[in-house]
């Protein structure tokens, strides 16, 4: 009865330690999607300028920012998640791929209906990591994970239509903006 006992221990102990490594090893890999004070400053001007003047339509409008290397070469682009009235609809809310351009950014791609989890997958495109959106809602049912090639110039800017395509089952990739992202007042 106590081996038993000590066995069951022992495999909640095991399970609880897995669970604790997992978390602090997920906590370790944030930061690097993080950005700095000064670069936060930046895409936080960058995107009041898009957005344009506060509006009664645009004035709640969030953001949740991912800076990422995309091309492999160092450089961070950034995968910007919109909410609001004025960014969102049915089938979700519009995501941005920026590009850094001097101290600003460029719009490399606005890509509408999406919702996270957004993840940077392992396979690459034209150089450019692909990305995994989830596509429900506005009609689409059961949803599933978009998978976004670039083609040299842009992302797909619908996850629902060609060139976007389903994403392999358990594709390999990196969370970077979570599902359950709040997202910071734009204004």
């Amino acid at each position: 009865m106590r081996r038993v006992l000590l066995g069951s221990h022992l495999m909640l102990l095991s399970a609880a330690v897995a669970g604790f490594i997992l978390l602090v090893a997920s906590c370790l890999a944030q930061p690097q999607h993080q950005q700095s004070a000064t670069q936060d400053n930046a895409l936080r001007k960058f995107l009041q300028g898009y957005v344009g003047v506060p509006t009664d339509e645009n004035k709640m409008t969030r953001y949740s920012a991912a800076f990422v290397d995309l091309r492999g070469d160092g450089a961070r682009e950034i995968i910007v998640y919109l909410t609001s009235k004025a960014w969102c609809g049915t089938g979700g809310c519009t995501t941005l791929i920026l590009a850094p351009e001097g101290p600003s950014y460029r719009v490399v791609t606005r890509i509408t209906v999406t919702r996270p989890p957004i993840r940077i997958l392992d396979t690459k495109s034209n150089g450019w990591h692909d990305i995994g959106v989830q596509v429900r809602g506005g009609g689409i049912q059961p949803g599933y994970e978009a998978d976004l090639p670039f083609d040299g110039n842009t992302y797909p800017r619908n996850p629902s239509m060609l060139p976007a395509r389903r994403a392999a089952e358990n594709a390999a990739g990196e969370v970077v903006v979570p599902y359950t992202v709040e997202g910071a007042p734009l204004y």
